[in-house]
């Protein structure tokens, strides 16, 4: 299943900032860094990943198309299971070229991609930012399905051209169906899967507002969990792979009550996490750097620190800014650091020891909100940052911490 861009924006999950983590890291929407799994290559420079959860799906569709494959060829003996992981890795290459389709439109629009992942049911594309028009959001949602559409039609081709009966034959049969399915799933209309995205497109493009695409896709996405849920159990447990039709038994019942639970709950899930992202989202213009800003005095690296609070003190400022003789700001004194000093040692302690040199994306413009902020302070990982007017002059300090419950805030209000 394909979640690309609701990777986690809602590409998402849900789990509140811990220590070490940064405004804006929400959790397991999305992880950071080589925590994904293995990393499988960079194509178009977007490192893709195999989570763990992925060997164990490898293993059943070893499992499952080696009993199609005693039937079809019972000949290959105990063989048949080399072919089925041979299935399940190219089923899993064709995941990859339906999330690279999405990743190639994305880049193509200018929005960054964080990752692919491809994991138990299927792959995400994490896409950084959204879509900024209706219609540059249906074609990012539109291309992989037709990605798959398209690769079931060459394996279709592939399949015409073997003899039949043959493992070429049943291998090209079974990337050709498999990759029909994964089409034909991800355009279901609601969220987290593509053609969720399509009808919250449409709907934006119609109403004129992103948020009412997404409160339709979303409870679409609901209701197609509950059908899921509801119709999965109830279908034929024939196999196109196998060709013909076998009869239900208990475990075949309990199999496929399982894999509805499993796949409504995902979508359940999904649909949930894009509509709470979506409706952050309409609060996270409140994040205003200016707003969020401790006011500063500015002294020179050897001022005592007790001289430097108490001056702090009587501007009724909440943060230190050290400068030079041009006056000029060369580094913002930690608050940790202040903190960790003795109110006995402050006299003879001065305030450079317990400054961060500046370093470059450490200045940061007081006009800067919501995601661009965010964004901004995620580029250069930092305690505090120097927020200046567009002139150039000082405006105050910048506290992570700050943002950090100003962002926990705003998730309160949109769960709400």
């Amino acid at each position: 299943m394909d979640k690309s861009g609701e990777s986690g924006r809602p590409r998402s999950g849900s789990g509140g900032d811990g220590p070490g983590r940064r405004p804006g890291d929400r959790g397991t929407r999305r992880p950071s860094g080589p925590g994904g799994g293995i990393l499988m290559g960079r194509p178009f420079g977007v490192p893709v990943y195999v989570a763990p959860s992925w060997f164990l799906v490898a293993a059943l569709i070893t499992w499952v198309f080696g009993d199609q494959l005693e039937r079809v060829l019972p000949e290959l003996g105990n063989a048949r299971y080399l072919v089925s992981l041979f299935f399940a890795v190219a089923f899993y290459a064709s995941v990859l070229v339906h999330e690279l389709a999405h990743t190639v439109a994305a880049l193509r629009f200018k929005l960054p991609v964080r990752r692919i992942q491809l994991q138990f049911f299927g792959g995400v594309s994490e896409i950084e930012k959204e879509s900024e028009t209706p219609g540059r959001e249906f074609v990012l949602a539109f291309v992989g399905p037709l990605l798959s559409l398209v690769l079931s039609g060459v394996f279709y081709l592939g399949m015409r051209a073997v003899e039949p009966g043959t493992v070429p034959g049943v291998l090209l049969a079974g990337l050709m169906i498999s990759n029909l399915i994964v089409a034909a799933f991800n355009l279901l209309p609601g969220l987290p899967l593509d053609g969720g995205r399509m009808l919250r497109a449409i709907v934006w493009k119609l109403s004129g507002r992103p948020m009412a695409g997404t409160v339709a896709a979303a409870w679409s996405g609901r209701a197609l969990a509950v059908a899921v849920l509801v119709g999965l159990p109830l279908v034929t447990h024939s196999s196109l792979l196998a060709g013909d039709t076998a009869d239900l038994d208990g475990i075949n019942t309990i199999t496929d009550a399982l894999l509805a639970a499993i796949l409504a709950a995902i979508i359940w899930t999904g649909a949930g996490n894009s509509l709470r992202v979506a409706r952050l989202r309409q609060h996270l213009p409140e994040l205003r750097a200016r707003a969020l800003t401790r006011r500063a005095v500015p002294v020179s690296a050897d001022t005592p620190l007790s001289e430097a609070l108490r001056r702090a003190n009587e501007a009724g400022a909440r943060a230190l800014v050290v400068v030079d003789g041009l006056g000029e700001a060369t580094a913002v004194v930690r608050e940790a650091a202040i903190v960790g000093v003795p109110e006995h040692r402050r006299p003879w302690v001065a305030v450079g020891g317990l400054a961060q040199d500046l370093k470059p994306g450490m200045r940061v413009s007081a006009e800067l909100a919501g995601e661009e902020l965010l964004d901004t302070l995620r580029a250069t990982p930092a305690t505090e940052y120097l927020v200046v007017e567009e002139t150039g002059e000082i405006y105050g300090v910048l506290s992570t911490a700050d943002v950090e419950r100003a962002f926990v805030a705003a998730m309160s209000r949109s769960a709400t």
